[in-house]
């Protein structure tokens, strides 16, 4: 039975502990038997409260023998924890004895400050990738990622993607059908699709603009993605110039009218390809692309893929 060990400390993010322990508690070997040991540790033991207020208990880590999964919980007192020269040097202790040691989400700033990512690839929630970058510029920050994996030290986004991580590592050690099975169990994907930013295009535009002059445009174009959604359609709609409206979507939502109408059009075939609710050869039409050659470069610009390799990568098995 393989050990994991997951580090708390005052005030930690509650499901950046409970959601890695969920995946690595249902695992199970071949035979049906539990796959992994788990034991939560901190500096001294005993309860620990998180930032929801709910506690947790702990064995401390003088008592914690070298596991072979080390991971350290985040949350934004994770900061504050990054200077403790108590979990420093257990982290010095442990790193050369474990097999993998990550972090969830600002948990990556504890092992920063240990140079445990120097020269490495890394992330941690979005919010704070630059952050981390500028506080320690020889790590090579990927701020769209869901996780990292760089010569046996795992680095996650934010919050959820803790879980993301924990199943790689579940499919890592125990292949991809387990993998599978506990990602049908928890309803999750066993891989999710796009970066740790995937916002819809609709919800960023919510997110970022600037008013709510195009709420009710935006509305209308997501209900029939088939129909005419030129630019002098799109003026039209919103009564205004085909130049006044370019210039002021685009400054209001971050993206032209023809990026953003491609960028929704792509969403939206995503999501129905993931539950194959369409197929491939069916989407174009479906979701205005026009033809399959133009739905194809769509995909490529947006998600750097094929249509049908996403539908193998990301569709249901």
């Amino acid at each position: 039975m393989r050990t994991v060990a997951i580090v708390l400390f005052d005030r930690t993010k509650l499901i950046d502990v409970t959601g890695p322990l969920q995946v690595f508690n249902d695992a199970r070997t071949a035979s049906g038997s539990r796959a992994y040991s788990i034991a939560l540790v901190s500096e001294f033991g005993g309860p620990v409260a998180t930032d929801t207020g709910v506690a947790l208990d702990t064995r401390p880590f003088s008592d914690c023998a070298a596991p072979d999964t080390l991971i350290v919980s985040g949350g934004q007192s994770a900061l504050e924890a990054a200077n403790s020269e108590g979990l420093q040097a257990f982290l010095a202790a442990m790193a050369g004895q474990c097999r993998r040691l990550g972090s969830i989400c600002l948990g990556a700033f504890i092992l920063a400050r240990g140079g445990h990512l120097d020269g490495r690839r890394a992330t941690t929630h979005w919010e704070d990738c630059a952050q981390l970058q500028q506080d320690f510029p020889d790590i090579d920050v990927r701020e769209d990622s869901i996780y990292e994996q760089d010569r046996g030290i795992w680095t996650s986004a934010g919050v959820t993607a803790g879980i993301d991580m924990a199943l790689a590592m579940v499919e890592e050690d125990l292949g991809r059908s387990e993998a599978l099975r506990l990602a049908r169990s928890l309803v999750l994907y066993v891989k999710r699709t796009g970066g740790q930013r995937q916002f819809s295009a609709a919800l960023h535009q919510q997110m970022t603009s600037r008013g709510d002059r195009f709420d009710a445009l935006v509305a209308e174009i997501r209900s029939d993605l088939t129909a005419d959604l030129s630019v002098p359609r799109l003026a039209d709609m919103a009564r205004m110039s085909e130049r006044s409206f370019s210039r002021l979507f685009t400054q209001e939502v971050g993206a032209s009218p023809a990026q953003f109408v491609e960028e929704l059009r792509v969403d939206a075939a995503c999501e129905a390809i993931e539950r194959r609710d369409v197929s491939v050869s069916q989407a174009p039409f479906l979701f205005g692309f026009g033809n399959a050659e133009r739905m194809r470069r769509a995909f490529q610009r947006r998600k750097g893929i094929a249509p049908s390799d996403y539908a193998a990568r990301f569709g249901p098995p």
